[in-house]
């Protein structure tokens, strides 16, 4: 944590030596800008901000006050929960936000920043608020031709210890319905300090050595590091000309024309409170000697470079806008929560809020804001959707937490495999903590008759793809960056560990052939035989190993891996009405959830697609399809966007980019569908179907335009293999203009 501050402070003085030139918004990124005319009634109006680590929800209380709560992407307790680090009240006297009095609030996209003009003309103020895209500190700027005065409060819930019980315990999800009580411990505000407020929330407990121990794993204890014991986080408030007013309280001395309040939040593991509060210090100084302008403009540039580096803007139809300004505001959502010490959670990311009076079913209202349905645990299926996104936009940096979060647990992994099954090799559960192990709810409280390993949980049982999945991904990560440091250190040895593993666990049939069993097809049939998502999944990965240059291989790996790939059995198919399609299995079990395994060799695997001789046995299966849904993490739109059926793919993308929480004020917070609010899938499905419809690759073949509607002008700029960049304006059913870089790559796009 302390090395990524770092980091980003190494970010600002880089910009302050190559000098920035502001620039203007492309006007169709200032038209996605987010304006509302009038305050808003609770937390639920609120604006997401952030710099990939830090969130804000901002909002204005009509005769009230501006507000925001502060997310952060390592605030894990001693639960395993990820909480808020509290709320801040600004108090403006007098007070601007009164009712009848002018007032507009804009996310300004281009700039990463929320402003907000209220006021009569005399005494208009205008308030600039910002997370440091580069920096560990939250900015709230005032201007206003009349002096303010200003008063700032902390405000916390966690004010004692307690008890969640009943429906709020699913936000503990790994210890619900448990044999002991789910205590939320207090957060701290230490006396004492001089004209700042300081808090923090500390583990002084962690659950885990007992996960770890009930789930078999107790010898591991000593030789790992407890990831959440002493992990202490929150932050300190200042501010220019403020004073104390109490604990959590700061007042300016003197009302000013111009005021500044400066949030601070950080998170560390420390020995004592006292040392965490040192660092603190320590770090908020490092910050306040920076030139504050030259920090300005370096978090300006960051979020020009990145409004840069890809786009797709579309106009020519009445549901043009609606898609341009969903799929622009849920990449600036993943901006704002992907670049932290860990990957973005599929349900609310960092910026879940109470739920006063929220639109959502009356058994989760009146919750504070550290509620999130399905808890702390990061699902497979869920978590991957936001990350096949980034892969087109281009949006490699937000990449790194995914992968840093299962390479710091593969040894774990490892572990685990020859703790459970006495061999080697590393899959990941589909559900588990950060650090790795699944969570106590679905390994089991009840074990009696369960085998050492099999988790209670059958959804979940035996759903271990989501290790092939990852390594497909970061091969197609590969593809486009050319990074043959990232191939050596990450991508090989986690591929590798996954492919032992399949090759180890499963036995051979009459004919040699892997037999997957017991097994099942993603969480939906039980008790299957040869799923289709391994099949798919370890084909379409060791193709791509195996077309890997040879001096990041060596001769025993490509002999396993050649060996293996022979050794998959075919993928299984079965007749429907007539056709022949794919099936979710050779053997097909007990349905039970409604997800689509069959179409797994269309998405992710992209086996079955344009360019391929099996085109028709993809569509067949598309169109006979179990269960036909879209929104949440339902991937129809995808998947019709890879076969080229255009019509299909528009009707869902549109369908899911005007369809968000009706609780909810701003425009791009969807769910809370199958998980929460604002849900990550919804938005990250409808991101990968908009691309597939504008761009596809295979090898080094780039597919452009082909799933995408006539009457749909597009300007765009996106990435594909071997570190290319396409932009180009599509209008009136005619591509216009299309450049290619490098140039060279020119040759390989097909129309």
């Amino acid at each position: 944590m302390q090395a990524r501050n770092q980091i980003l402070i190494s970010c600002v003085l880089i910009l302050i030596i190559i000098g920035y030139c502001p620039a203007e918004a492309p006007k169709p990124l200032e038209q996605c800008n987010v304006v509302w005319k009038t305050a808003s009634t609770g937390s639920q109006g609120s604006m997401p901000l952030g710099n990939g680590d830090i969130s804000l929800n901002v909002w204005v209380e009509q005769d009230g006050d501006l507000l925001f709560y502060i997310g952060k992407t390592d605030a894990w307790s001693e639960n395993g929960r990820l909480l808020k680090l509290g709320r801040v009240r600004v108090r403006l006297s007098p007070n601007p936000f009164q009712k009848g009095l002018p007032f507009k609030q804009e996310l300004r996209l281009y700039d990463g920043e929320i402003q907000i003009n209220a006021g009569q003309a005399d005494k208009a103020v205008t308030l600039h608020i910002r997370v440091d895209a580069n920096l560990p500190v939250i900015y709230v700027e005032g201007e206003s031709r009349s002096p303010y005065k200003v008063k700032v409060d902390l405000e916390l819930w966690r004010t004692s210890r307690r008890e969640l019980t009943g429906p709020e315990s699913r936000s503990a999800y790994g210890l619900a319905d448990g044999p002991n009580p789910i205590i939320v411990e207090p957060d701290v505000v230490p006396a004492g300090q001089a004209n700042c407020v300081v808090w923090y929330h500390r583990n002084e407990r962690s659950i885990w050595p007992c996960v770890l121990k009930y789930q078999a794993l107790g010898h591991m204890v000593n030789d790992s590091d407890d990831p959440l014991l002493n992990r202490t986080f929150g932050g300190a408030v200042k501010g220019t000309n403020l004073i104390k007013l109490s604990d959590t309280s700061l007042q300016s001395g003197q009302p000013s024309k111009s005021f500044r309040i400066a949030v601070y939040p950080h998170t560390e593991k420390t020995q004592t409170a006292k040392k965490w509060i040192e660092h603190l210090n320590t770090q908020i100084s490092r910050i306040e000697n920076n030139d504050k302008q030259q920090c300005l403009k370096a978090h300006k540039q960051w979020w020009h470079q990145f409004w840069g580096r890809s786009y797709i803007y579309i106009t020519g139809s009445k549901d043009a806008f609606a898609v341009t300004q969903g799929y622009t505001l849920q990449r600036y959502i993943n901006a704002c929560g992907g670049r932290g010490a860990y990957p973005i959670k599929f349900n609310g990311s960092i910026f879940t809020v109470d739920t006063s009076g929220a639109a959502v079913k009356s058994k989760y209202r009146n919750l504070d804001a550290d509620f999130r349905n399905w808890g702390g645990c990061y699902w497979w299926q869920n978590t991957r959707l936001p990350y096949w996104a980034m892969l087109t936009s281009g949006d490699f940096d937000l990449m790194q937490p995914l992968f840093q979060m299962y390479l710091d647990t593969l040894e774990n992994a490892k572990e685990r495999t020859r703790a459970y099954y006495n061999h080697e090799g590393a899959f990941y559960p589909e559900t588990m903590y950060f650090w790795g192990t699944y969570n106590n709810r679905n390994y089991g409280w009840k074990r009696a008759g369960i085998a050492k390993g099999l988790t209670t949980n059958q959804y979940i049982r035996y759903e271990w793809q989501g290790g092939i999945e990852l390594a497909a991904m970061m091969l197609d990560y590969y593809d486009l960056t050319q990074d043959v440091k990232f191939a050596a250190e990450k991508l090989i040895p986690l591929a590798e560990q996954i492919i032992i593993f399949n090759d180890k666990h499963y036995a051979r049939d009459t004919n040699g052939k892997i037999r997957f069993e017991p097994a099942q097809a993603l969480e939906t049939y039980w008790d299957s035989v040869n799923p289709i998502p391994e099949i798919a999944g370890l084909q379409f990965v060791l193709g791509k190993l195996l077309k890997l240059p040879d001096n990041l291989t060596t001769d025993e790996q490509r002999s396993t891996w050649r060996r293996v790939l022979h050794e998959l059995p075919p993928l299984p198919t079965r007749q429907l009405e007539g056709v022949t399609v794919f099936s979710p299995a050779e053997i097909i079990g007990t349905k039970r959830n409604k997800e689509n395994p069959e179409l797994y060799p269309v998405f992710p695997y992209r086996i079955s697609g344009l360019g391929k001789d099996n085109l028709g046995l993809g569509r067949n299966t598309y169109a006979h399809r179990v269960f036909k849904e879209t929104g949440g993490w339902n991937q129809d739109a995808i998947q019709a966007a890879m076969l080229g059926l255009t019509d299909a793919a528009r009707k869902d993308v549109v369908y899911n980019f005007t369809h968000k929480h009706t609780g909810s004020r701003f425009p791009a917070f969807w769910g809370p569908n199958h998980d929460w609010i604002p849900d990550q899938d919804h938005g990250a499905v409808t991101m990968i179907a908009l691309q597939r419809m504008l761009l596809q690759t295979e090898g080094k073949k780039i597919f452009l335009l082909p799933a995408w509607p006539k009457d749909w002008n597009v300007k765009f700029k996106v990435h594909a293999p071997c570190n290319t960049t396409i932009e180009g304006i599509y209008q009136n059913g005619k591509l216009k203009q299309v450049e290619t870089k490098p140039s060279s790559r020119s040759k390989n796009i097909i129309l």
